[in-house]
């Protein structure tokens, strides 16, 4: 139990400090609120974590899925393969562009999309191959690239959840036709809400320009139709802020990565697996735990240890996607999403943990030991 003394370990300390109200502040006071300077100095100071791609600021992740998805041409008629193992807006961005989503089965022991069953999904219609970097560490995108370029399909990063995360030193977000991160309060960096869209295509980052602004470049002289998607300047200015110590934070995140692993040896926990090349940036410390799940998280709580689920449910099986498949008769076989949906516990991790919490997180996973 928590001792008196103890205060409860949140799973997620977003950060919203003096320097980010001073950034709001300022930009309040200028005047300029919308799509104005800070956006641009925003998107400037975020290329250098993707090798100087294009980057577009947009209100939120899930925007930025849509727009890119939308960019690329995709829509009525394709299909976009996405792993069921995240969250529902990998694919809703797909279906709100009318495209249809193809579930594919992770990797065994892992949590990115499998890249055999990702060959193994493309059909005449699939269009895009959309990897997930959940949890902050890259899919396998050494093997999907190619697949991608073998079949001629574009290739939708979902880096919402991996802010500098990178693999064999090549930056998610800039494998490959476009990349998309999400700002949001619980993120490795926020805006307070807000996304972003990264692209090597210089084409590609002006449909997207268009697209998240009514369809405008100049004023009046709409050239397609867009939405209004914009970033706030507020937005953007807490966001360079953030820019400024992710990285500290990224290596903090890290380092409380490698005291769990090095401290955690309860026999029913799994730790993360991380892949060889793979720089993890642990937006969340995800465990596997084998027996009851639940009287788990349960005597962690009692321990004063945030955790959460992510995520309980597959998106095949929401409700968005499960009646509809239902109807057309289509089913999904992905073992080892059911597996990992049954079994995954993240732990708090993020870089604001003292010494003292992470030696309260061990302790409390090691007491759990191999009967649950």
């Amino acid at each position: 139990m928590t001792s008196i003394n103890e205060q409860p370990i949140p799973a997620a300390r977003p950060v919203i400090g003096e320097d980010e109200i001073e950034a709001a502040v300022r930009v309040l006071r200028s005047g300029r609120v919308v799509q104005g300077p800070e956006v641009a100095a925003f998107e400037e100071g975020f290329s250098r974590l993707v090798d100087g791609r294009h980057c577009i600021a947009v209100n939120s992740g899930t925007s930025a899925l849509q727009l890119l998805i939308l960019a690329l041409g995709i829509g009525p008629g394709d299909e976009v393969i996405v792993p069921s193992f995240s969250f529902a807006a990998s694919a809703n961005a797909v279906r709100l562009t009318g495209a249809d989503v193809v579930f594919a089965d992770i990797e065994p022991g892992g949590f990115g999309l499998d890249p055999a069953a990702v060959e193994a999904a493309i059909t005449p219609r699939t269009a895009a191959i959309m990897p997930v970097h959940l949890y902050g560490h890259p899919a396998a995108m050494d093997r999907i690239v190619p697949i991608a370029e073998r079949h001629q399909i574009a290739v939708v990063e979902d880096a919402c959840q991996a802010h500098a995360a990178a693999l064999n030193g090549t930056p998610v977000g800039a494998f490959g036709a476009g990349g998309t991160f999400s700002f949001y309060p619980t993120k490795n960096m926020h805006s307070l809400e807000g996304g972003m869209v990264t692209t090597a295509d210089a084409e590609l980052a002006r449909t997207l320009r268009l697209l998240r602004n009514q369809g405008m470049e100049q004023r009046y002289a709409n050239e397609i139709v867009g939405a209004n998607m914009r970033m706030t300047d507020v937005s953007a200015a807490i966001g360079r802020v953030q820019l400024a110590k992710v990285e500290g934070w990224t290596e903090q995140r890290r380092a409380n990565a490698a005291y769990f692993d090095a401290g955690i040896t309860a026999p029913a926990v799994t730790t993360p697996p991380v892949a060889e090349g793979a720089r993890h940036v642990y937006h969340q410390y995800t465990v596997r735990i084998r027996g009851d799940r639940d009287a788990a998280m349960a005597r962690l709580t009692e321990a004063g240890v945030g955790n959460a689920v992510y995520y309980p449910t597959p998106i095949h099986r929401l409700k968005p996607y499960w009646e509809p498949d239902q109807k057309a008769g289509r089913t999904w076989e992905l073992p080892e999403t059911k597996k990992a949906a049954a079994e995954v516990v993240s732990l708090p991790v993020h870089p604001s943990l003292t010494r003292n919490e992470l030696e309260r997180i061990v302790t409390a996973v090691n007491s759990l030991g191999e009967n649950l």
